[in-house]
């Protein structure tokens, strides 16, 4: 039965500290064999005045955005059509790769690229995968099914995908899929 101690500064939402609860349950369980129920983790807060680094009081740095929740949003935005929000989630740099594609890095270029292929898409999940990474973004998986309707406006669903996104500060920086489109429209 793992039990974790976390002491952090005073200052994070109680949705920042169950990100950070269910995050340091999830590491504890890539290692050890224990089932949910039986990690146990607590945090202790401590006011500013109770801690010092370097001769110096601290103050909590803010809490990273779930990274998980700006690729609900983004994902989201696009599903609607609001561009513009969409567009307004993307870091500098942002470079994007759907199947047989190279690196797009705008909406646009998505768009203009999509058009031949499917009149809309939209996505059902099975389930989102985030962790943080060696460097300074997150990576966030997400897996489920497409459905739509092909160019001559014939149904289609069930059709496998996997995202994966790079997060940065809040916004996304890359951007690759994978999904069964081209074997689908390939058996019509």
């Amino acid at each position: 039965m793992p039990v974790i101690e976390c002491h952090v500064l005073k200052g994070y939402t109680d949705a920042d500290k169950s990100r950070l609860c269910a995050a340091l349950s999830d590491a504890v369980r890539g290692v050890v064999p224990a089932a949910p129920e039986a990690v146990t983790v607590m945090i202790h807060e401590m006011a500013e005045t109770d801690y010092m680094r370097g001769g110096q009081h601290r103050a909590p740095a803010p809490a990273r955005p779930d990274p998980t929740g700006v690729v609900r949003a983004f994902l989201g935005a696009m599903e609607a059509r609001d561009l513009n929000t969409a567009s307004a989630m993307l870091g500098a740099g942002f470079a994007m790769t759907f199947p047989g594609t190279g690196p797009m890095t705008t909406l646009q270029e998505l768009i203009e690229w999509a058009a031949p292929r499917y009149r809309f898409v939209k996505k059902t999940y099975d389930g989102f995968d985030a962790m943080q990474s060696a460097g300074d973004h997150a990576v966030v998986y997400c897996r489920g099914a497409l459905s739509g309707e092909w160019p001559d406006g014939t149904a289609f669903d069930g059709i496998r995908f996997i995202d994966r996104f790079e997060v940065s500060g809040g916004l996304l920086t890359r951007q690759d899929v994978w999904n069964d489109i081209a074997e689908e429209k390939g058996q019509r």
